[in-house]
């Protein structure tokens, strides 16, 4: 971090970027300023003046997309702070993600500021005993530490409702609410699905190019991800679509009114938010500059990820919530077109064992740790 002169910690509200930033703050000098408390917002009545009397301790602004005009003058207090010589761990900036932020922030900021997503909680923090609550609350530490399941569904049912009531608003659109609620709700419905724009307009009674702007808002926001289909040059007609995940799996069980492990575990489904939460621990675990994709042919050849390393090796990756999997010729034919140099099968348990020349079951924890090293 102390690379940088400027960090912007960006994700969904409450995903744990103020505890951050207090353990930061415990560990060097450093000011915390919260810009949803009047008080706060009050010193900074004059920012230039303010922020140059803290020179030399980093600090730290909660909530950066309160003030938004604050980034010209931290370009000029920046800069004044790399003439006096402290180039570098100036402002650790936290906010929710938006792309009227970003591009605020960039333009305002360039070459100075360096973006880092923020995630919920991992089996890599918490530990394998924690894949299945993770999977059913969601990473959000308020939601998956909660002391009952109860406490955590009730969280993540005020977290939406005060994301789509308040912190939307705030941020710039203006989507009604309940507009908003129904897509959001529509995705869960379809986790894990090939994006058909033009059925989820006739759904919610709007055009493509309505539902693009939705959908557009909810992935800025970290809230919704895209996976792309890999374009191979296997000479097979390929699919086009991406697939739409919910990001947090908690959220997808409380949008469709699972409150229970019992509630998801009887519901159709499971088996999609397990590969949706699954999906989001690899990927926000992954190395920078690995590329993700799924792969599915007209014909039915299918794999769940594709994960492409820069140095050119590929791992091919499917998803099985069952305890004995078992290999579909889809995936046979997808492993043939694509030739991965390592083929895995994650499944809803410890430990590991081969499968077929070349695959091996594996569980979650241990796959994550694998790539994150």
């Amino acid at each position: 971090m102390d690379r940088f002169p400027a960090v912007a910690l960006l994700g969904p509200r409450q995903v744990g970027k103020t505890t951050l930033a207090r353990q930061i703050a415990q560990q060097r000098s450093s000011l915390y300023l919260d810009l949803e408390s009047p008080a706060d917002r009050a010193r900074l009545q004059e920012p230039e003046l303010f922020l140059s009397r803290h020179r030399h301790q980093l600090v730290i602004l909660d909530e950066v997309q309160r003030l938004p005009g604050l980034f010209q003058v931290l370009r000029g207090v920046i800069d004044a702070n790399r003439l006096a010589g402290h180039r570098s761990g100036q402002f650790l900036l936290l906010g929710a993600a938006s792309v009227e932020l970003i591009r605020q922030s960039s333009e305002s900021l360039s070459g100075r500021i360096y973006y880092l997503e923020l995630s919920g909680l991992s089996v890599l923090e918490l530990g394998a005993e924690a894949t299945e609550p993770l999977w059913i609350r969601g990473g959000f530490p308020d939601s998956v530490q909660a002391p009952d399941e109860a406490s955590s569904s009730i969280w993540r049912e005020q977290f939406i409702r005060t994301y789509l009531e308040r912190d939307i608003p705030q941020l710039g659109p203006r989507i009604p609410a309940e507009t908003l609620r129904r897509f959001w709700t529509m995705l869960a419905h379809s986790q894990a699905g090939l994006l058909n724009a033009a059925a989820l307009g006739r759904a919610l009674g709007v055009d493509g190019k309505t539902i693009r702007h939705y959908l557009d808002l909810l992935v800025d926001l970290l809230l919704v991800r895209q996976l792309q289909p890999l374009h191979a040059n296997t000479g097979k007609r390929l699919v086009k679509a991406p697939k739409i995940y919910v990001r947090d799996s908690g959220l997808v069980h409380t949008l469709l009114g699972l409150d229970s492990a019992d509630a998801v575990l009887g519901h159709p489904v499971a088996g999609a938010s397990w590969e949706g939460y699954v999906l989001e621990t690899l990927l926000t675990l992954m190395p920078q500059h690995c590329q993700p994709f799924f792969y599915r042919t007209a014909g039915g050849a299918e794999i769940d990820l594709v994960i492409d390393h820069p140095g050119g090796e590929r791992w091919a990756i499917e998803v099985k919530r069952s305890l004995m999997p078992a290999l579909s010729r889809g995936f046979h034919q997808a492993r043939a077109d694509l030739h991965p140099q390592h083929c895995f099968v994650v499944i809803p348990c410890e430990g590991s064992f081969p499968m077929a020349p070349g695959v091996e079951a594996v569980g979650l924890a241990e796959l994550a740790a694998h790539l994150a090293g």
